[in-house]
């Protein structure tokens, strides 16, 4: 088995490589950070044969040489990605379409190509990694919630087509809540919600992407989350959200 994991030099995506290291003949192991990417590869490949790709994501050239460059994959998680914390217009632009660009296009052009590969053989699983964001909207993390949203909509719409088309290709999502990782200072945010341990959801998600869970949601405080979500008015969640996300910048 080939598993081509994306973000995989730290949190989330560092710890389901470290599981499935026991579990795969082969990792491909991506991310922008060499020193880490390293380190994860001395540790893992006692285990099984690691190969890591130093690559930046954002750009678009790179997914499409990553997808040319990897071949015969059995499992693409789609981890890389990053936030932003801010009233919409005081945040950087900038930062903000670097994160659509990682976000959402990484995700897309790899969804895309290698769905593609794996339909051919009718056999693969695809795990992209969202957020419980993407289940409402977000003021003062605006651009964040709404590249999760943009992953939640693409992957359900693509599910619907593999089961209409009776493929035996599976797509899941994975939908956390706050995890402790890289993720707050990056994205200038100090959560005061109870964070999730890292790898505890990520041996959530392994599991549940072995029984082939589309919706993989880690934790009941999250699950009530999601529930909530889909029964409130969006006016209702918005300002929930709102206050969420004022305690996580400090009034900043």
């Amino acid at each position: 088995m080939k598993v081509l994991i994306t973000g995989a030099s730290s949190g989330i995506g560092r710890d389901m490589a470290r599981i499935l290291a026991k579990k795969a003949d082969e990792l491909v192991l991506v991310a922008r950070d060499v020193t880490k990417l390293e380190k994860v590869k001395k540790e893992l490949e006692k285990d099984t044969k690691i190969e890591i790709l130093f690559m930046d994501l954002s750009i678009e050239e790179n997914c499409i040489e990553l997808h040319n460059s990897v071949k015969d994959v059995d499992i693409l998680i789609n981890n890389a990605g990053f936030g932003d914390c801010g009233n919409f217009t005081k945040t950087s632009l900038e930062k903000d379409l670097n994160m659509i660009r990682t976000n959402i296009i990484a995700y897309h052009i790899l969804t895309k190509l290698y769905l593609a590969d794996m339909k051919k053989k009718n056999s693969g699983k695809i795990l992209n990694v969202a957020s419980i964001a993407g289940f409402m909207p977000g003021p003062l993390m605006a651009t964040y919630y709404a590249t999760k949203n943009y992953v939640v909509r693409l992957s359900e719409a693509i599910r619907e087509e593999l089961k209409k088309e009776h493929s035996k290709v599976q797509i899941s999502i994975l939908c956390p809540g706050p995890v402790a990782t890289n993720f707050n200072r990056v994205a200038n945010a100090d959560f005061h919600l109870r964070e999730a341990n890292s790898m505890q959801v990520a041996k959530y998600a392994i599991k549940k992407l072995e029984k082939g869970k589309f919706y993989i949601v880690p934790g009941m405080d999250v699950k009530i989350a999601r529930f909530g979500a889909k029964l409130l008015p969006t006016t209702i969640i918005s300002k929930f959200a709102y206050m969420a996300q004022k305690r996580k910048i400090g009034g900043k």
